[in-house]
This record gives structure tokens, sequence and C-alpha cells, in this order.
């Protein structure tokens, strides 16, 4: 059940109210609107009184709500009209108007509108549109005279409304930290299903915004980036002439006079605002010397193998800056990613948006190399064209998609959690069929029988347990072939081989095999190392395991099974 409290002002606020509550609505969508309860229990109802003008007692409804604040004159407040919609989650049964009663009876309590047994309280009234909604309006004078107490009103009524989906039976939301993004309004929801359009325009612009951000390595590329993906920007400047913030629009996106529909950066979402995004800038700006010449994918991918450490061992600001830097990966794969997984990418993102904010302060620096990664991908997309590097970057994510649902559980991050599970099932949908992809093309170049003999003892001597199962997996022949082409690079087989072991535990992987060539086709494309080094790195590999199979132990078996099993 959700609650959002809107708040009029102006001398005809309350009329306009009620003239809207009782219209046809926007797009015809009011039916039957009809009261279901009020302050005194007998309140002229427009909606059912046949004998009489709707208009007539439209007005009649409003002078009474107002009376209070006309006994004030001047010294009225500003904002007049408290009201609040409430609705009910489209699987919810139908409650009755007896039970839409009680349910605003306690909201108008909770929010010190209409405390119980307090007679002198605002005058308020429910109107009921149609099965899965009411609307509450109230004027802001108690009829003593007196203003209401409705501090943190929006959060009283967001706590009320938990204990109501509890004792109705309805959809039990998450609670909340503030952090959320500004949902579109039911007017947005309504112009976008008249356009034909599947998301309103404030969605668009958070997403081409977010992007822009995770992209952008300073504050005039960020401004090229959104001109170049079709946003209007407009800046806002202070009296010096410095920039203090920006508005964004869609070009055809206008209102009722013809003029742009402009949103601010904050009210996108918190982190959006200018400030926020120069400080984001400025503390992940790449460093004076250049990057480290690579695959920026396989960077990338290193760089997410790492957040499930930083989650599990690192501090709380070091985790959520992690966090945002997953975000803002996640943000450019649906562009940068085969067009087929682009659907499942962007959903996947959209839902993870809401895990990369909370109440820690977010140690961005610390997130520098995934930043960095990230950038270079947008710059130059896959040069290999095979798709392989979008599917071990994928790959690792999800890793890091569980381990930040059971790092919000732990701080109790109810609705963070809930979005990165939401994001960890997309993910997985796009996952699948280009990993498929990947190992089918790479299968085609397996080598002969008597090299995948030779493998095969390899893997028999290191990891016994597994070895029959991975050559029986369908990927056996992809393994074969990336391990060929480390060979061909100068690589020791058996070497890369105990490297990709050691990196992390397979014993909860159900697709042992992929895993192995993913990491597996990274290493052989690094550098190959003398016969000295190898021999020292072999030595290693056998005697300090890396420190995320721990990792991965610290992890409850309901958290690894879904997202590391592949």
């Amino acid at each position: 059940m959700i609650p959002k409290i809107i708040l009029g002002k102006g001398p005809h606020a309350t009329r306009r109210t009620i003239g809207y509550l009782f219209g046809k609505g926007r797009a015809n969508e009011h039916t039957d609107p009809h009261l279901v309860a009020s302050w005194n229990g007998f309140a002229p109802d427009p909606g059912r009184s046949p004998h009489r003008n709707p208009k007539d007692v439209a007005d009649q409804l409003a002078t009474q709500l107002d009376q209070p604040i006309r006994m004030l004159g001047d010294k009225a407040p500003k904002f007049t009209m408290w009201h609040c919609p409430v609705r009910a989650a489209p699987e919810d049964p139908v409650l009755t108007n007896e039970q839409w009663a009680d349910v605003a009876r306690r909201i108008v309590a909770a929010a010190g509108i209409a405390p119980d047994g307090d007679a002198e309280a605002c005058r308020w009234v429910a109107v009921r549109h149609a099965d899965d909604h009411i609307h509450i309006a109230a004027t802001l004078v108690r009829q003593d005279g007196r203003r209401p107490r409705r501090d943190y009103d929006q959060r009283a009524v967001q706590k009320e409304a938990r204990k109501i989906e509890v004792d109705y039976g309805l959809r039990r939301l998450k609670p909340g930290d503030g952090t959320a993004a500004k949902r579109p309004t039911s007017k947005e929801h309504f112009k976008a299903k008249r356009q034909g359009q599947d998301a309103t325009a404030r969605e668009v612009l958070r997403l081409r915004v977010r992007r822009a951000v995770a992209a952008a390595s300073s504050e005039a590329e960020f401004f090229a980036l959104l001109d170049a993906t079709g946003v209007t920007v407009r800046p806002k400047a202070g009296p010096s002439g410095d920039i203090l913030g920006y508005s964004v629009a869609l070009p055809g996106d206008v209102n009722k006079h013809g003029e742009p529909v402009w949103f601010s950066g904050s009210t996108l979402a918190g982190d959006l605002s200018l400030p926020k995004i120069r400080q984001r800038l400025t503390d992940t700006r790449p460093e004076p010397n250049a990057v480290r010449p690579g695959d920026p994918w396989h960077q990338a991918t290193a760089a997410t193998e790492r957040i499930p450490s930083h989650l599990t061992f690192g501090d709380n600001h070091v985790a959520q800056g992690q966090l945002v830097a997953l975000g803002a990966a996640l943000d450019l794969l649906p562009v940068t990613a085969p067009s087929a997984a682009g659907a499942e990418l962007q959903q996947a993102a959209a839902a993870f948006e809401r895990a990369t904010r909370s109440r820690i302060t977010a140690d961005l620096d610390s997130a520098r190399v995934l930043r960095r990664s990230v950038q270079a991908i947008w710059r130059h997309p896959d040069p290999a064209g095979d798709g392989s590097g979008p599917a071990i970057l994928l790959d690792a994510a999800l890793t890091a998609v569980a381990f930040a649902i059971h790092w919000h559980r732990k701080h109790q991050h109810a609705q963070q959690e809930a979005a990165a599970q939401q994001a960890l099932v997309h993910l997985q949908a796009a996952y699948e069929p280009m990993a498929e992809l990947v190992l089918g093309n790479l299968a085609r170049s397996a080598p002969g029988q008597q090299t995948k003999h030779r493998y095969a003892h390899h893997l028999q001597q290191a990891i016994p347990e597994h070895a029959e199962r991975i050559v029986e997996d369908r990927a056996w022949d992809a393994l074969a072939t990336v391990l060929a082409e480390a060979e061909a690079r100068g690589h020791n087989a058996a070497t890369v081989l105990d490297q990709a072991l050691s990196q992390r535990s397979l014993d909860d992987a159900r697709h042992p095999a992929r895993a192995l060539t993913w990491r597996i086709q990274r290493l052989g494309q690094r550098h190959a190392p003398g016969p000295r080094a190898q021999a020292a790195m072999t030595r290693s590999t056998a005697l300090h395991p890396t420190a995320l199979a721990s990792t991965a132990a610290a992890l409850p078996t309901s958290e690894r099974s879904p997202a590391r099993r592949r």
C-alpha cells in the first residue's frame, strides 16, 4: 500500500482538489467517485446526491472544509491543502468501503491531521475512485484555529501503511530509508500512456543522466553526453555566472502551454544533483598517468571480482562506493553488450539503481579502477567483437550482485535488498543466452582429442573431485579452446589452470567448465611469463590460495547458489 502526500496552496486549493476528486480525471479514469469517510461522518457527498447538482454539493463540501482556514483570514498558512492518495497493489484483495474508511482514519491519525479522539482536529474527507485506491483531502488548520502537528508525516503514514498491510493481508512493501528516487506522478503515468510510451519522461531522463554520469570523466563531457543522447539541458547560473545546477527535458515533452517540461537533477534522484555529480567526477577522476594497456573488459571484470571481498571484509563506506561503481557499470552494459541482451540488461540496471543508494556515505575513490575501465569500454566497446568481454564481465557481476543482496540484508536495507534481487533475475536472463553463444563459438575451434586428453589429465591431477564433471560439461570444448590459445601465447597450460583454480572455489558452481573458461581466457591474454616466473607462480598458487574463496565461504549457501552456480 502506497500513500503519497501532496500539499496545495492558494485560496482555491481546496475547491480545486475537490473538483479533481469528483471529476472525470485527466484520462477519464475516475469511475463512481464517492465519499467513504469524513471528519464528522456526514459531510456532503457530491457523488451520492442524485437530487442535487453535483457542482453545488462540491462547493458546499469545499466551503465546509475551508471554514477553519477562512476564520484565520490573512493569518492562514501558506499551504492549506493536504492531499494523500493511498493505493493498493494490483494483486491485493478488493477492500470494502468500510475497510477503506478504516484505512483513511488510520492514515490521518498517523499523520497528525486527525489524531484519535481529537474533536478539534482538521477537517478531512476520503474519496474512493476505484477498487484499488482512495484520496484523502484535509485542510491544514484545526477547528480550534491551531496548526496540526504533522512532523515527519510522510514517514509516519508509510509506517502506518506497513501495519495496515499486515492487518488486511495486503502485499507487504519494503520499508525505505528516504534515499529512493522520486516516483513518477499519476499525471506523468497517464501522459506516457496517452502517448503510447512504456516509460515516463522522468524515468527516461533519469536513465540517460545516469548513463552520462557513468561515462563522463569531466563536467563538460557529462553535459556533452546528455546533448548527444537527445536530452535538452538548461544550466542554472548564479549571479557570478557560475553554474549552480541544471534541468533537463525531452524534446517534444511539453505542458499544456507548449513549453518544455523541465526536471532538475535532484528531482530525478538525490544523487543526480549537480553538486553530487561534481563530487563523483572529482573523487573518481582518472589518474594523470595513462591507464595500463589491456582489455578494458578484463580490467573491469577483475575490479568487479574484487567487489565481494570489499562487501565482506571492507568498511561500509568502501562497500557503498563499490556498489555505486557497480551500478554505473550496469548502466552502461545495455549500450555496450550485444543488442539481444539489451532489454534484460536495461531492466537489471533500472532495478539495481535503487541498490546503489543508502544512508551510508560512499567512498567513491575506492572504485576508481572499475570506473576507469567502464569508461574505456564506453569509448571502445568489445574490440574483439566476439561478445566474450560482456559475458565475462556479466559473470563477475552476477556474483557481485549476490553479495550486494547479502550486504544490504545485513544492514537492514529492505528496499535495496529487494532491488538487488530483482536485478539478479534480469542479469541471469541476459547472461545465459550470451554465454551460450560465446561458448559455442569457442567450441568450434577446439583442439584435437590428444590435446584434450592432456588437459583432462591436468584437471584430474589438480581437482579430481570436479574433473569428470568438467569434461562432461557442454562447455568442455570451449575450455579446451582457451587452454590451447593460452599455450599458443606462450603460457604453460597446467600453470594457467592452477592459477584459474586458485581464484575461486568451484564447489558451488553449477557449470565449472564455464567458470574456468572465463578465467583462463582472461589469464591467457596476459603477457606470458618466463620459465622461472612460471615456476614461482606455480609454487605460489599451491601455497597461497586467494582470499576470494574465503569470501565465498562467508556468504550463506542461500546467497551463493542463485548467482554463482554457473
